[in-house]
């Protein structure tokens, strides 16, 4: 068994994942948490309008990142890897990013592509879902690029390192994306969202054209934007992740509440506690992402359900270092 530490730094959050991994003589991997966190620290802030992340993102980055290597002295990690996703990839000054993670954690954080994200979400994803159910399209909604990778698993429910993917990929429409660029107002405008609704499935069209989604038995969506749906859409007073993991949405539930959320000003949608504060103001555009997924995998594939999972990325990354 070893202990180890991943770390996702995307668009609009840092996270972490500290995890004993166990392998088994099989060679399959089983991974048991230890600490789980997330901050919202916007790295991603203008990032497509300027081309360059803003100074105020890097240093909330900066501090977000002091604390977690603080968690990993006191954990005893042995082994951690921090990955890089949309924002960094897009910057032209992202060697000050990489400077500042070198200095608090001894290495450069990796910018991964596109494919590499997709690949590790869809490791961390299937690990604990039953083989038979699949081919899966796995889905993760993020700040500036959303995935979609198709594959199965070939092991037990619980052999979380059996992942195969078939195809996949990263296409640059995110929650924080789609915000700025198209959801101004306060509410948004119908026509604010009519282009919103329009560049969310003008950029898709690239992905379903590369992944065969009507292989695709079940769609399983990951990250931030999707569990925070499922909480909304279940009515939970504030956000708990073991009622939103392995929960399930319709195509109605998905509809109803994107129109909900799109109808609200950001004071309604604070009030909101299932919502996580520094999600408030880019929630509406991430549904508009979920749900232009949603139509099209009913039209295309004829799935009307999506599987909410709330093991991604990170823990595909842990896997990774066994």
């Amino acid at each position: 068994m070893a202990r180890v530490a991943s770390i996702d730094c995307g668009t609009n959050s840092i996270r972490l994942l500290v995890a004993d991994v166990t392998v088994r003589e099989d060679g399959s991997s089983w991974l048991r948490d230890v600490h789980r966190e997330m901050r919202v620290v916007r790295l991603g802030q203008g990032v497509d309008a300027t081309g360059r992340l803003a100074p105020e993102a890097i240093e909330r980055t900066r501090a977000a990142l002091r604390d977690y290597t603080n968690v990993l002295r006191r954990k005893g990690v042995e082994r951690a890897r921090m990955v890089a996703t949309s924002a960094t990839r897009d910057a032209s000054n992202r060697d000050e990013f990489f400077s500042m993670t070198a200095e608090l954690l001894g290495t450069e954080a990796e910018v991964i592509s596109g494919d590499t994200e997709a690949q590790l979400s869809f490791t961390g994803a299937v690990g604990d879902l039953d083989p038979a159910e699949g081919p899966f399209l796995v889905v993760d909604v993020g700040g500036g690029s959303t995935e979609l990778v198709l594959g199965g698993s070939s092991m037990s429910a619980s052999a979380g390192s059996a992942a195969e993917v078939e195809a996949g990929r990263s296409v640059d429409v995110g929650c924080v994306r789609i915000t700025e660029r198209c959801l101004r107002s306060d509410p948004p405008t119908a026509a604010e969202v009519a282009a919103a609704e329009e560049f969310a499935s003008e950029v898709l069209a690239e992905a379903f054209d590369t992944v065969p989604v009507a292989k695709a038995s079940r769609w399983v969506g990951v990250a931030g934007t999707i569990t925070t749906l499922s909480a909304v859409a279940q009515g939970l007073e504030k956000y708990d992740s073991e009622r939103t993991h392995l929960s399930r949405l319709s195509l109605d539930d998905i509809r109803q509440t994107t129109d909900r959320l799109l109808s609200m000003t950001h004071e309604q949608r604070a009030a909101i506690t299932s919502i996580h504060p520094g999600r408030v103001d880019v929630i509406g555009g991430g549904a508009v992402v979920v749900r232009a997924l949603a139509e099209q995998l009913a039209e295309r594939a004829g799935i009307t359900e999506l599987l909410v999972s709330e093991h991604d990325i990170l823990d595909g990354i842990a896997l990774s270092l066994v």
